[in-house]
């Protein structure tokens, strides 16, 4: 049998590492210490492999799961071998945290160490009519897989004032307080606004990743959904 699908590029990478890029869209985790991830990103895997609902693992934050959009549905990944993840064919991107820590927008986590901690946190300034942004923050010594629509670009927010659209921030620096404004003023927004009602405002030493695409807000009827 012959064809380009078998060329070298395209064979399963053996690596080293525990997280690492199959491809620049699918992300393979060597097992041993458990993994969480983002239920529904598991394209594959090798070798003898469970998969757990993860709770929230307090009180605290089930309640914030409970009420805000920021509801990342995890699981826990435990056993020996290999598991591939991927979500919609976005590109991925692996930060090594150091004891340090990173705000990550749910829809663009993939996968992180189980030893890590996380929790959910609001958005300064995300009132009634944003309908609420939350973000979730990781933190610890370990690696997350972020995924991303498109090619991202990582803005420097030290320099000067940095306005990403609330559905395009893909993650940014944990140091950073993000506060949400709006650039429509209300004559604009009675007329129906432009579409660009409401950015997330960043100043300060950090970054923030932004992709070329924006998540579609949540719905009042299901608003745990993006698409």
């Amino acid at each position: 049998m012959r064809s380009v699908l078998f060329d070298q590029a395209n064979l399963e990478v053996q690596a080293q590492q525990r997280f690492s890029l199959q491809n620049s869209q699918m992300l393979r985790v060597g097992l041993g210490p458990d993994v969480l991830a983002v239920k529904g990103a598991m394209v594959a895997y090798q070798g003898d492999i469970r998969f757990d609902h993860q709770g929230s693992g307090s009180v605290g934050k089930l309640l914030k799961r409970m009420v805000t959009n920021e509801d990342v549905p995890l699981m826990r990944v435990s056993g020996q071998g290999e598991v591939f993840f991927a979500n919609q064919a976005g590109h991925v991107f692996l930060i090594d945290l150091t004891g340090d820590a990173l705000s990550v927008n749910g829809t663009n986590l993939l996968a992180f160490d189980a030893a890590l901690e996380w929790d959910i946190n609001r958005v300064k300034g995300a009132g009634f009519f944003t309908g609420g942004l939350f973000n979730t923050t990781v933190t610890g010594t370990g690696t997350v897989a972020l995924c991303a629509v498109g090619k991202p670009v990582v803005l420097d927010c030290s320099t000067q004032p940095t306005y990403v659209d609330t559905q395009a921030a893909v993650a940014w620096s944990a140091n950073l307080a993000p506060k949400v404004v709006s650039s429509m003023n209300l004559k604009s927004m009675l007329r129906g606004g432009s579409g660009e009602a409401f950015q997330y405002a960043f100043h300060g030493p950090g970054f923030v990743v932004v992709q070329p695409f924006e998540w579609e807000p949540p719905s009042a009827e299901n608003p745990g959904s993006q698409s």
